[in-house]
């Protein structure tokens, strides 16, 4: 493992406080609020092209799509996760059942739970590959819990619903820019780029595979999402994408134009070696917790909850230190900007 006292990515992130806030929002890289500025400036001064680049949107595209190991054709681009999932829920059949995790974040749940005549079932994130069953036409959950850290056994689920013929929704926002992920063996993935990929919001990622694609109605379809992209401006588009495109929201320029530069740092530095800096930073915590007397949640993840200390958030923020509130859990969160001396930080303010 990597030394932890220097933050991986250089000079480009200067934070001013002991960030340990990934989880609700990253950090910007340098590189990033440039790319934004200058398309900002170039808009307000008139651009030829209007206000962004298609091209600079498929750079976002295929770069994430080399992150999480699928071709550019398999990934849709849109503002928020819980769009995504909402094509997804109105594409279910009536009746269908989706099985979620108990406390899973409400954006992946509410789209299919708002319907009314769809079957949710909740089960303990312990037990949902056993709670797989012939009913269960999706499992819908996230990679790692947003509440607690905790990680799901891909494997046991993965596994589970191919026993059963169901279909997979994996959400990757608590994930995603710091854990490997394989897109593929998914049916759906959805990512928010802007907390461990660094992206702006605005920016988030859906990737669908061939099999599933079908099984999808492009419920916001519009003139982007036409197989040739300049011909679809009036009337009715001509011909959709043949691939996940057809799923793409109208892009958010400068979200994206942010996203393209974000995620190109993110493959630069190599996501196993963010992995390894990361889990090594909540680690260190976890063990600080202990010697301290708490009792955190014992996952290997990134993600470090202290059950019924979320209390203590505030007094961490009065001593300049961000942490997490989260269902009365003090929630820790770290990435590859994060050192030792932060960590020390938040474990000496804890011990005060």
């Amino acid at each position: 493992m990597e030394p932890l006292e220097k933050p991986l990515g250089g000079v480009e992130f200067a934070p001013k406080h002991t960030y340990l806030n990934t989880s609700t929002c990253g950090l910007l890289p340098r590189r990033t609020i440039d790319a934004i500025t200058l398309l900002a400036e170039e808009t307000a001064a008139g651009r030829p092209g209007g206000a962004g680049d298609f091209e600079t949107v498929a750079e976002a595209r295929a770069t994430y799509g080399r992150l999480v190991g699928v071709p550019h054709e398999r990934v849709a681009v849109g503002s928020s996760v819980a769009v995504h999932c909402g094509m997804i829920a109105q594409s279910m059949p009536a009746g269908s059942e989706i099985l979620f995790p108990e406390g899973d974040f409400s954006s992946v749940i509410t789209p299919f739970t708002i319907r009314g005549d769809l079957r949710a079932r909740f089960v303990p994130l312990d037990r949902l590959a056993e709670s797989v069953g012939p009913d269960t036409a999706l499992v819908a959950f996230s990679a790692v819990q947003s509440s607690d850290g905790r990680t799901a056994d891909f494997a046991a689920i993965r596994a589970a619903a191919a026993a059963h013929g169901a279909r997979t929704l994996l959400d990757a926002t608590q994930s995603a820019g710091w854990l490997p992920l394989r897109a593929g063996e998914w049916d759906y993935t959805v990512a928010g780029g802007y907390k461990y990929l660094l992206c702006p919001r605005g920016a988030s990622f859906l990737t669908v595979t061939e099999e599933a694609q079908d099984a999808l109605v492009p419920i916001h379809a519009n003139w982007v999402t036409g197989e040739e992209l300049w011909v679809n401006s009036y009337g009715p588009v001509r011909e959709l994408a043949r691939s996940a495109r057809r799923f793409d929201e109208p892009p958010a320029f400068l979200s994206h134009h942010g996203a393209a530069r974000s995620l190109a740092l993110l493959e630069e530095i190599g996501i196993e070696r963010i992995e390894a800096h990361n889990k090594g930073l909540a680690a260190r915590f976890r063990s600080g917790l202990l010697a301290l007397g708490h009792a955190p949640v014992m996952d290997d993840s990134t993600v470090v909850a202290v059950p019924g200390l979320g209390d203590h958030a505030e007094a961490l923020r009065e001593a300049d230190v961000l942490l997490a509130d989260r269902a009365g859990n003090l929630r820790a969160s770290f990435h590859l900007y994060n050192t030792a001396a932060d960590v020390d930080r938040a474990l000496e303010v804890l011990a005060g």
